[in-house]
């Protein structure tokens, strides 16, 4: 479900059943401010977290065979996860005969609560609500504020905690932030120079509004990681390296290594600065230039294919390449030639970095390519006579236009799923009596 306002703060989109009401986000905790996880789980708790997730409702037998762990290890985490609530039992499921409780499949138990994800792009945020299998429940959009840091991050967190209230029967665990610009993860700060934000504090901001953890990504490293935790190819081995480009209003990439994203200690590498010819699109020389939303829309309205937009419109390019892939599907061949440039540039880009860095697979995603799946035939034919190496596939991002969303619920649940019991902890969601045995097996680890 889609809402594009704030204005209903009690309306509740979630459901819990039998769920006594958690404490509100309000509460004054101390500050936590997580690095996310954006890789396969290892850990005991975590492996058969996501064995359920992905299959259940499932055995224990199955979960062993499928985590490599033995019957008894499956058996102590299984029974910690049921009594810190993200597991529940099927007795109902259970085979006819079967004795003992080791034979009752278990599921995750989904409904008592809720991640937020905040995508802060360079115009448009978008706050998302998710349950524990990464699905999106809601969505509310809101113009990014161009005022500075400080006052900006305040109405974002404002906006943030208001729609909180809305989920009041559903327990709030973790909140967690998809941006542009060069992330520090550890303190949560984040340089993003086209908001005009230096070392913004937007890991503590959050922290302090909204009283629960917070993990901050770069979105493209957030996208890669939904791609790589709840992706359609989840069930399948990861491969030992994969590329993710994204395209929209700015452009970017991942890596994914072994399981793994690449999060190098300086913040991600840039391709906006790659080169790229375009006579068409014009541009400086330069990747994002040529290829974003905003210089596409200028070029449309420079040959009169768009009207010049009013000052004072709303949603500036965003509602421009909306317009312009209107006249495209109308049968506007100028329109079509466009955007058929921008694939061909998009394509000789993925071909570059290809060639560079050699993957095994290649992932693109933004609405550069999926808003317009028409031009793909032009990405792929420039991408495969550019690069030098062998044939390579391309595919599309599993999550479509909504691949922001994905990327900032990804970033919610990260925590979680690397080490589901202490994350428990971390949010103040584990009775006293559990949070001893966790601190316990914690320390002795």
């Amino acid at each position: 479900m889609r809402t594009n306002t704030l204005t209903h703060p009690h309306h509740s989109p979630g459901r819990a059943v039998g769920h006594a009401p958690g404490p509100k986000p309000h509460r004054a905790v101390r500050r936590q401010i997580v690095p996310p996880a954006l890789h396969i789980p290892e850990s005991a708790a975590a492996s058969v977290f996501r064995a359920v997730r992905l299959r259940g409702p499932v055995g224990r037998d199955v979960i062993a065979n499928v985590t490599s762990l033995s019957i008894a290890t499956v058996n102590r985490q299984v029974i910690a996860l049921l009594e810190a609530g993200l597991l529940r039992e099927r007795a109902d499921l259970a085979v006819s005969g079967a004795i003992g409780r080791p034979r009752v499949p278990v599921e995750v138990n989904h409904e008592p609560f809720v991640t937020l994800g905040i995508h802060i792009g360079a115009r448009t945020t978008s706050i998302v609500a998710t349950d524990l299998f990464g699905r999106t429940l809601d969505t509310v959009e809101t113009p990014t504020p161009r005022n500075p840091a400080g006052p900006a991050l305040a109405s974002l967190a404002d906006s943030a905690r208001r729609y909180l209230r809305r989920w009041h029967r559903r327990r709030p665990l973790w909140i967690g932030v998809a941006i542009g610009g060069t992330v520090d993860s550890v303190t949560g700060q984040v340089d993003h120079p086209r908001l005009g934000w230096r070392q913004a504090p937007v890991g503590r901001v959050l922290a302090d509004a909204l009283g629960l953890p917070v993990s901050v990504a770069s979105h493209v490293d957030a996208m890669a990681g939904a791609e790589l935790l709840l992706g359609m190819r989840r069930f399948l081995p990861s491969s030992p390296t994969s590329l993710y480009v994204y395209a929209r209003e700015t452009v970017g990439y991942a890596l994914v290594i072994g399981g793994r994203v690449h999060v190098p200690t300086s913040g991600p590498g840039t391709i906006a600065t790659l080169p790229a010819h375009s006579e068409l699109l014009g541009g400086t020389g330069q990747l994002e230039s040529t290829v974003s939303d905003e210089a596409v829309v200028a070029v449309a309205r420079q040959l009169r294919i768009l009207p010049f937009a009013p000052a004072n419109r709303a949603g500036g390019s965003a509602a421009g390449i909306a317009d312009l892939l209107r006249v495209a599907r109308a049968g506007n061949e100028q329109a079509r030639e466009l955007l058929a440039e921008r694939g061909r540039v998009l394509g000789e880009a993925v071909a570059l970095l290809r060639d560079m860095l050699n993957p095994d697979e290649l992932v693109v995603g933004g609405q550069a390519f999926t808003e317009y799946p028409e031009a793909m035939e032009q990405v792929e034919a420039a991408f495969a006579a550019r690069s030098v190496l062998g044939p390579r596939d391309i595919r599309l991002t599993a999550f479509g236009n909504r691949v922001q969303e994905a990327g900032a619920g990804t970033v919610s649940l990260s925590g979680l799923y690397a080490d589901p019991l202490s994350a428990m902890r971390r949010a103040g969601a584990l009775d006293a009596r559990l949070r001893e045995v966790v601190a316990r097996d914690e320390s002795s680890a």
